[in-house]
């Protein structure tokens, strides 16, 4: 029986939780999330795992903040002008925002504080300096030339598991 290798186009069902046992994210109810093996479309530790899986294989693994978003950095908290967002801005706590940098990167910021002159901005991944668990389920292999467009939902499935959008 194949096992998955670099280069492979996989497609595995998983459900994410923390040490706390809370789920945040799964593929249940979805169909599986695929991505091409070893080529760094999701994070390193998920993509690791699933290396050497048969099809059917089940496996629970447990990611170290390294291996998935990095520890999380008080580097990555900024203040900046209200005023930036436009007069029509309402922040809220929490809230998650898609910003585009200076560079043209896109990036997600939550807003952790803000008063009438200023907004102070969380860049960190929200999963960011966590230890993360996963069960996971290796339920096909197929060559990569196979791959379906994104806009097939093959890659939509994950909402930030693994995948590093």
């Amino acid at each position: 029986m194949a096992t998955a290798k670099s280069g492979d186009l996989v497609f595995v069902h998983y459900t994410g939780k923390f040490d706390s046992g809370e789920v945040f994210d799964s593929s249940e109810n979805r169909d599986p999330l695929c991505f091409i093996l070893g080529h760094g479309e999701i994070i390193q530790g998920f993509d690791t795992a699933i290396m050497g899986m048969r099809i059917g294989e089940k496996k629970l693994i447990v990611i170290a903040p390294e291996e998935a978003y990095g520890e999380y950095s008080e580097d990555q908290i900024i203040t900046t002008k209200r005023s930036s967002f436009g007069d029509d801005f309402e922040p809220e706590i929490d809230l998650q925002l898609a910003l585009q940098l200076e560079n043209g990167e896109r990036t997600m910021a939550t807003i952790r504080d803000f008063n009438n002159e200023t907004v102070t901005l969380d860049m960190n991944h929200p999963l960011a300096g966590k230890v993360l668990h996963f069960e996971l389920e290796l339920m096909d292999i197929k060559d990569a030339s196979e791959m379906p467009s994104c806009s097939s939902g093959c890659c939509s499935s994950c909402s930030g598991c693994g995948h590093d959008h």
